[in-house]
C-alpha cells in the first residue's frame, strides 16, 4: 500500500475567495509552488481534495470548475509540479441546483474523496497526510486516519487543536512530512 499527500485547494494552494471559479481570479499563495515542489520530491502522489459548493449553489457550473482546475494544473506543470489527481465535491445540502442538493459522503469533513483516492491509488490512509486551512479539512483527514497539517495561509488563521501540526504555509508544512 502506498502513501500520498492530500491537499485542499482554496486557501492552501490558491488564495481563498468566495467560490473561486473564474480564471482571472486564480492566484497562487506565494510559497505554494515551492512547497508543492518540495513535497513532490518526497515521491508521494499529490492529490487535491476540494469542496466546491458554488456548483450546488448555482454560483458557477461544473464546466467552470473544470476550466479553473485545468488551468491551475497547467500552471503548476509549467513550474515542474504534477498533481496526480484531483477530487471535488459539487454538493451542498443548502444548494439551489437540485441534482447537487444532497447530503453526500464526499463533502469534507466527510471522507468520501479520500476513500475514493485510497481505492484508486492503493493507499494506506494511515500513512497519508491531509493538509488544509479549514477545520473541515483537518476533520476529514482525522476521520480517514491521516496525519494532518493545518496551514495558516487561508481562511483558517486560528490554530486548530484538532490538527496534528500547524504550519504557516506549504513550504513549512513540507518539513513535518520530510
Amino acid at each position: 500500500m502506498n502513501k500520498a499527500i492530500f491537499l485542499d485547494r482554496d486557501g492552501t494552494i490558491t488564495e481563498s475567495g468566495d467560490h473561486l471559479s473564474r480564471l482571472e481570479d486564480m492566484e497562487f499563495i506565494d510559497s505554494a509552488m515551492a512547497g508543492l515542489r518540495r513535497m513532490q520530491s518526497f515521491g508521494y502522489p499529490l492529490i487535491i481534495v476540494t469542496n466546491q459548493a458554488g456548483i450546488a449553489k448555482g454560483i458557477f457550473k461544473e464546466e467552470d470548475y473544470f476550466s479553473f482546475r485545468n488551468e491551475m494544473h497547467k500552471q503548476l506543470q509549467e513550474n515542474g509540479i504534477i498533481i496526480n489527481a484531483e477530487y471535488f465535491c459539487p454538493h451542498h445540502i443548502e444548494g439551489t441546483v437540485e441534482k447537487y442538493k444532497i447530503d453526500c459522503n464526499c463533502r469534507k469533513p466527510k471522507t468520501g474523496m479520500l476513500e475514493q483516492a485510497a481505492k484508486d491509488f492503493n493507499l494506506d490512509l494511515k500513512q497519508c497526510w491531509m493538509i488544509g486551512d479549514a477545520l473541515s479539512d483537518i476533520q476529514a483527514g482525522k476521520s480517514a486516519g491521516c496525519k494532518t497539517i493545518q496551514v495558516l495561509s487561508g481562511e483558517g488563521k486560528k490554530e486548530l487543536d484538532e490538527a496534528d501540526f500547524i504550519a504557516y504555509e506549504l513550504v513549512h508544512a513540507s518539513y513535518f512530512i520530510a
